[in-house]
């Protein structure tokens, strides 16, 4: 080999060392980068509102939408067909208990009364005569005057009117029931409704007259969730409030709880009863409660926007102060914590469990978060946490 071959080879050599050094060098380098870029779009800090969290004392209370409804409530119609002869009353009027509002026509049943009345008179008078009759054979028959016989029949004629009277006694009385049943009565004192039917009408077995409301005192059905069944018991007072009596509070008191929760809903249904002296208050009427008993108790508060609901439970997250970054600040990182919920108040949420009194809890930005995720920390913004929210007047 000639010297000049062997210091081209040489070259050759020397540049493909370059070259393999660079091309290796260039992958690294790429590989470097791509990981670099990588990293910092796969977690980059995010920006959330915070709030500590704080020990609150909580007088327990049950906030619940209901109905009002009469306390006594009847839709009056008769027990028997016919024609509509006298109306007494008039739409809205009150009545007492008792009081005859409408009669249906009973001519038939008036004259049957009356045919066995006269029987009872005929009867009557025969039984006085078998009476006297027995009184004298009995004293024939102490002179020996007459038989024991005749007595017998005079005692057997007298028992047989005497059971002949007390069956039509049964019949009057069968009577009697008939001709009240041809009457529409109020069966307990209250407000009538508007007036369903008119002189000479054909009233047939069941058709509504006119509706009876006892509106004094009134019941509000309402419902209140499982968790806060341990809150309610009868006995207790409540307030109720509706925008049918604007800026009035209505004190009630709790007269029944249904013994099971409805399993569609997991609510169980309470009834409350409300003086109503003034008739303000009217069945239909859909009307806030509140209720409150037992003493204040200290819970763990977070405002409701703090709080994630899931289908696998409720989560929050916990910002964790994880030393000093490499430009000197504070290196802060996200920690997401299950919780369990207590009742509610307003825009807040009392924590059972999962948060103590002092931790910073993530209230804005939740969704961008996982659990390590850096974040900064901008509080200019708040959520709602007010205990007792008012609807701003529009």
């Amino acid at each position: 080999m000639t010297q000049g071959t062997t210091k081209r080879m040489i070259i050759m050599l020397i540049i493909a060392a370059v070259l393999i050094g660079g091309v290796v060098w260039f992958q690294h380098f790429k590989n470097t980068m791509i990981a670099k870029a990588i990293k910092g779009m796969a977690n980059p800090p995010q920006t959330v509102s915070t709030i500590v969290a704080k020990e609150s004392s909580w007088q327990p209370t049950v906030d619940a939408l209901g109905n009002l409804r009469a306390s006594q409530q009847a839709s009056l119609s008769s027990q028997v067909a016919g024609i509509v002869t006298a109306i007494h009353f008039k739409s809205g009027e009150k009545v007492r208990a008792g009081q005859v509002l409408a009669q249906i026509s009973d001519a038939p049943q008036r004259a049957q009364l009356a045919q066995l009345q006269a029987q009872v008179g005929q009867l009557q008078a025969q039984r006085d005569l078998a009476q006297t009759t027995l009184k004298r054979d009995e004293a024939q028959l102490k002179v020996q005057a007459i038989s024991q016989a005749v007595v017998d029949t005079d005692r057997a004629n007298l028992a047989s009117i005497d059971a002949q009277l007390k069956a039509l006694a049964e019949q009057i009385n069968a009577q009697k029931a008939v001709l009240d049943q041809a009457r529409i009565t109020a069966p307990f004192s209250g407000v009538l409704g508007i007036r369903q039917i008119n002189l000479g009408q054909y009233l047939a077995p069941g058709t509504a007259a006119v509706t009876l409301q006892a509106l004094d005192p009134m019941d509000i059905d309402f419902t209140v969730p499982q968790n806060q069944i341990d809150l309610v018991h009868v006995g207790m007072n409540a307030e109720v409030t509706t925008n049918a009596a604007p800026g009035q509070i209505f004190t009630a008191r709790v007269i029944a709880v249904e013994p099971q929760v409805n399993t569609a809903t997991r609510n169980l249904t309470v009834r409350a009863r409300i003086p109503n002296p003034k008739g303000q208050l009217l069945p239909g009427v859909f009307a806030s409660v509140r209720l409150s008993d037992g003493k204040p108790r200290d819970y763990v508060t977070l405002p409701n926007a703090a709080v994630a609901y899931n289908p696998y439970g409720a989560t929050v997250y916990i910002v964790k102060d994880e030393g000093k970054a490499a430009d000197g600040k504070p290196k802060l990182t996200a920690e997401q914590r299950f919780v369990t919920t207590g009742p509610t108040r307003g825009d807040q949420v009392a924590i059972l469990s999962g948060v103590k009194p002092g931790e910073t809890v993530v209230t804005a930005g939740q969704l961008k978060l996982r659990n390590g995720s850096p974040i900064l920390i901008n509080n200019s913004v708040q959520p709602a946490d007010s205990p007792n929210p008012q609807v701003p007047n529009s």
